[in-house]
């Protein structure tokens, strides 16, 4: 079983800045994309960014121009750099990664993002 390790997150005034981190026990070559989705109750999980094993991105429209994802040189560490926090941004994050393998992706246990206003 593939356990996902997600690290940041927490309480911050809308304006601020936090970075979540996600690392895989995966090999690099076994990954095709990660990234960070976030739900809020009664609400479908959304993605919020996403990115490719060749460097490749992809935002969310609601978060474009404010967060930026990263991955690490291993490639097998996603991180989230989330800039200009808003109200609406609070939500469980969850990091995901997708496998080179079809169908398969993995998900971690979430981590509250909570942003007062």
């Amino acid at each position: 079983q593939v356990r996902l390790v997600e690290s940041g997150g927490g309480l911050v005034q809308a304006g601020g800045s936090l970075r979540l981190s996600c690392q895989a026990p995966l090999s690099v070559l076994s990954i095709k994309a990660m990234g960070w989705f976030r739900q809020t109750p009664g609400e479908q999980r959304e993605m919020v960014a996403m990115i490719a094993n060749n460097g490749g991105t992809n935002y969310a429209d609601s978060v474009q121009g404010r967060f930026t994802i990263s991955k690490s040189n291993a490639g097998n560490t996603v991180d989230l750099q989330m800039n200009s926090l808003k109200p609406e941004d609070t939500a469980i994050y969850y990091c995901n990664v997708k496998a080179m393998r079809f169908g398969v992706e993995y998900w971690g246990q979430g981590t509250q993002v909570t942003v007062s206003s």
